[in-house]
């Protein structure tokens, strides 16, 4: 009998197999596989709890033979406050329909947050900001996330400080240009700098002294 198997669900992709067995038994363990992430309640098992945050809704139409339909567009990000983040839009003729399709899709883009202590006014060993400079795009919208030292809180926009506090980012300096008016633009832009971290590998002996710290704490 499985031990995860709960509210009734029924793993249809092997990593959900491999979860429902026992085989892997958290978020960092599912993404390490590189296996892709294609059903929500496999995230819901392994994060349970995360928190999410609607940054924008919008009404978009579209026309067709059968004339003018209206639907609504909904942008959501979605994390543990504790370095997992996921982001994505959803689109319904409910707002609340649009809302439950973003925070879905949301937690199948989940990414490991590569947090640190970057800055050179910091100690090494903490997990308070992130390890590097990152930058992501979207549209005409460029973000900018520079390590700060512990302390300083967060310098951005609030759908960035949004963003970052959903990663776990406690401290960061942050920079945007283009449109930034379009959130969801802006938003899709932090994530994507945040991914852009995620991607680079954290050097051994900072991973080694974050891996010690969160011990101690």
């Amino acid at each position: 009998m499985s031990q995860r198997n709960n509210n009734g669900w029924t793993p249809r992709t092997r990593l959900g197999r491999m979860v429902q067995d026992g085989d892997v038994t958290s978020m960092e363990q599912a993404l390490d596989t590189g296996l892709p992430l294609k059903e929500p309640e496999l995230v819901d098992q392994l994060l349970p709890g995360l928190d999410d945050e609607v940054l924008d809704i919008n009404m978009v139409q579209r026309m067709t033979d059968s004339g003018r339909r209206v639907k609504f567009r909904c942008v959501v990000a979605i994390g543990n406050r504790d370095g997992f983040l996921g982001y994505a839009e959803g689109r319904d003729d409910q707002v609340g329909s649009a809302i439950q399709k973003a925070i879905d899709v949301a937690k199948l883009n989940i990414i490991s947050v590569d947090r640190g202590s970057g800055s050179w006014e910091d100690s090494a060993g903490g997990v308070n900001s992130l390890t590097r400079k990152a930058e992501g795009k979207a549209g005409s919208v460029t973000v900018e996330i520079i390590p700060a030292p512990q302390g300083l809180g967060l310098a951005a926009a609030p759908t960035v400080r949004n963003i970052l506090e959903l990663a776990g980012v406690q401290d960061a300096w942050t920079r945007s240009n283009g449109n930034t008016r379009t959130t969801v633009n802006l938003a899709k832009a932090t994530y994507n700098a945040l991914q852009n971290a995620s991607q680079s590998r954290t050097p051994r002996r900072a991973a080694a002294k974050q891996r010690e710290a969160e011990v101690e704490e």
